[in-house]
C-alpha cells in the first residue's frame, strides 16, 4: 500500500508526551507499505482487533491498545491514507468517518 501522511505519524510520536508511539507507529507504517489489501476483509485478517467503520475507514490500536489509528482506505488505489492517531480520551472526541489531520 501506498501511506499517505506519514508526516501525521510523526508529528504526534515526535511530542515527549507520546514519544513511546513512536515504534509501534513506524512498524505499523511498515507492514502497510508491504501489504496489499484489496477489501476490509483483507485488513482484518491481519489486524483482527482492527475496528471497519463508514467511509472506508479503520481504526487500528496501536502501542498494546494505548494508541488508535485511523486510517482511509483507498482499497482499489491502494492507498492508506493516516486521517488521525492518538490516545483514547483523543479518540473519543473524534468522528471517525470525517476526521482529517491531513
Amino acid at each position: 500500500m501506498r501511506v499517505i501522511a506519514k508526516s501525521t505519524l510523526k508529528r504526534f510520536s515526535a511530542q515527549a508526551a507520546y514519544s513511546d508511539a513512536q515504534g509501534p507507529l513506524e512498524s505499523w507504517h511498515e507492514e502497510a507499505l508491504k501489504a496489499d489489501w484489496k477489501s476490509p476483509q483483507a485488513v482484518k485478517a491481519q489486524y483482527r482487533n482492527a475496528s471497519l467503520c463508514g467511509n472506508n475507514r479503520v481504526v487500528f490500536n496501536i502501542g498494546g491498545n494505548k494508541y488508535r489509528l485511523v486510517v482511509e482506505m483507498q482499497y482499489q488505489a491502494g492507498i492508506a491514507w493516516v486521517k488521525f492517531v492518538g490516545t483514547h480520551a483523543q479518540y473519543d472526541k473524534i468522528d471517525v468517518e470525517t476526521v482529517s489531520d491531513y
